[in-house]
């Protein structure tokens, strides 16, 4: 059938609708031949000739969601999952302003992002006009790069693949990110292209871009990075938002030079290697243990990991910190780094490996602390065991042991987390996702529907909150061809309040009513509703079984396991206890 058109024959009004058609075309197989395969979007009026260009080009997986904050979350998902920006796309007025919590997070994280906001003419401006408002420069510093080329018209065709190819490279450079292109339409909105402008020969992007990264550090710097690290008590704090290798260099490095490495899941450092320290978070939480493991320096590899308690211990430790950050730029929020290295971490890295191989650390440095680690890992296991009822350690604990190698693990922010990171044993094979950019609950079962549309099977863990702050996430996911498990901790309301003073300064009715927030939702019956097959894990030796079977059965699952808030406390409580008694036992660690 051809295209059809509207405006009555209205020989105007049908050149502007054609010229809107063949700019779309336009932007969308240039955006392809840069290696875009994912659109998202949000259904509206104004963004039809876009929504239509991307549909028809047929090399595109376009996923129609109808919220637009759940639409940003699953665009912001498939860019985290494989460093890809997926095309976002809205009609004009406030459904734009829905995108900006997500443009904030791929701001921060450093996530690539192609945001489209449809826009009004300018006649249609400050008149009144319905689902009009400003939205140039709508996000502010958030993006990376902003354009606004005004209504199509086909003398500017000639600029139309330079455009779309720049807000490709600003969007995939070196420091990745979100790209506003806000596009205004005039009616009719359907037009029949013409034929586009040429494109590179061979299917060539129209920009290329040549990375001419360097293999070596600068000589000056190498020596003053060995200077600062031969010979002394290094630890390294490894973090996630790097680029790829540099989980691999970290652990050549630590192991060359006989350093403990304290690994957030998100590094991809969380593994059974050599140098790996086991729940370093419970060792930084015994002032005995601390004191007489006080580094010489700390380098810290990326972004911070969750742990409040790592950050009290850098911000409080004399030890000099040399930085080597995530791609996102400066992580260092305690504001105690001597030395930033910019140079790529892989690199910087590797450079350093050779020289501090025969300049290593004294013998017992690095042992003291993995056998420490091993010694609380023994500890929080005993503990654990000892609970029939799901408790909220376990069941991070749990979920990560579950998972088959090549699976994704993408973990809510509150107390998903950093369970993870304080009890997750170390284990290699998985790869843990997170929100980490603006650490907010904000469109986590989005996120978690766009990281499983990169095709490898997904499980998400979240809390009970979280779940309830983007159901709309849950929308139409039954027909989404994606294998994806949730496993939702209800503990009714907001856990990780209840771990900060607000618990013990407040009245208990004046605490729960403000921050506990029981929400009394039955979860499972609310999955339910969205045609999701549902499940309830009721003790914790069956939460590693149930996930695992639900992964390799594939489709899409909630799971839910419920817990209680007060007691959680005591967990976590009873597992510090326990640690520390493991440690005093065995003096020689200390």
């Amino acid at each position: 059938m051809a295209p059809m058109t509207s405006g009555g024959g209205d020989g105007a009004a049908d050149a502007s609708a054609s010229a809107a058609a063949t700019f779309c075309e336009t932007l969308v197989d240039e955006w392809v031949r840069g290696g875009v395969t994912t659109a998202v979007v949000a259904p509206g009026s104004r963004s039809t000739p876009l929504a239509v260009a991307l549909l028809r080009n047929g090399r595109v997986r376009v996923e129609v969601v109808l919220d637009e904050r759940s639409a940003s979350f699953m665009a912001l998902g498939t860019g985290l999952a494989t460093g890809h920006p997926a095309v976002l796309l809205c009609t004009s007025g406030t459904a734009a302003a829905q995108f900006h919590a997500a443009v904030v997070e791929a701001d921060l994280a450093a996530v690539p992002l192609l945001v489209c906001t449809a826009d009004r003419p300018p006649e249609l401006q400050g008149v009144g006009a319905p689902q009009t408002i400003d939205q140039v420069g709508l996000y502010g510093g958030s993006v990376r790069w902003a354009a606004a080329p005004g209504v199509p018209d086909v003398a500017q065709s000639g600029s139309w693949r330079s455009l779309a190819a720049q807000a490709l490279l600003a969007a995939t450079g070196d420091r990745p990110g979100p790209v506003h292109l806000n596009l205004a339409f005039r009616e009719p909105l359907l037009g029949v292209a013409l034929p586009l402008p040429t494109g590179r020969a061979e299917g060539r992007p129209w920009l290329d871009r040549v990375v001419a990264a360097p293999s070596t550090l600068h000589p000056e710097l190498l020596d003053d990075l060995v200077r600062r690290l031969a010979g002394r008590r290094v630890v390294v704090v490894a973090g996630g938002g790097c680029v790829a290798g540099t989980a691999e260099a970290v652990h050549g490095l630590a192991e060359a030079a006989n350093w403990p490495v304290l690994a957030d899941p998100r590094s991809g450092a969380s593994n059974e290697r050599p140098s790996t320290v086991a729940h370093w978070d419970s060792l930084l939480r015994l002032p005995d243990f601390v004191t007489r493991h006080q580094p010489d320096v700390v380098l810290r590899v990326g972004a911070p990991p969750a742990s409040k308690v790592l950050a009290e211990w850098l911000a409080q430790s004399p030890a000099d910190q040399v930085v080597l950050p995530p791609v996102s730029g400066l992580a260092d929020p305690q504001r105690r780094a001597a030395l930033v290295v910019t140079a790529p971490v892989p690199v910087t890295l590797d450079a350093l490996r050779g020289p501090l191989s025969s300049r290593r650390a004294e013998p017992g440095w690095r042992r003291s602390w993995v056998s420490a680690g091993d010694l609380a890992a023994t500890a929080i296991s005993q503990v654990l065991a000892r609970y029939v009822e799901p408790v909220e350690p376990g069941v991070a604990r749990s979920v990560l042991r579950a998972l088959p190698d090549g699976t994704d693990l993408f973990v809510s922010s509150s107390m998903p987390v950093r369970d993870l990171e304080w009890y997750g044993a170390p284990r290699g094979g998985v790869r843990v996702l997170a929100n980490r950019g603006a650490n907010g609950i904000d469109g986590v079962v989005s996120t978690a529907v766009g990281v499983a549309l990169a095709g490898r099977p997904t499980v998400a863990l979240l809390g009970d909150l979280a779940f309830l702050h983007d159901t709309n996430g849950l929308l139409r996911l039954r027909d989404r061809q994606v294998d994806l498990t949730f496993v939702v901790v209800d503990n009714d309301g907001g856990g990780i309040f209840s771990f900060l003073p607000q618990r013990a300064d407040l009245e208990p009715d004046q605490f729960e009513h403000l921050f506990g927030t029981p929400h009394g939702v039955d979860l499972l019956m609310l999955a339910a509703l969205h045609g999701l097959r549902v499940g309830e894990i009721v003790e914790e030796a069956s939460v590693a079984r149930t996930v695992a079977t639900a992964v390799h059965e594939g489709g899409v699952r909630v799971l839910v396991v419920r817990t209680d808030r007060q007691a959680n406390v005591e967990v976590h409580d009873t597992l510090t206890a326990a640690v520390a008694e493991a440690l005093a036992a065995e003096g020689t660690v200390l």
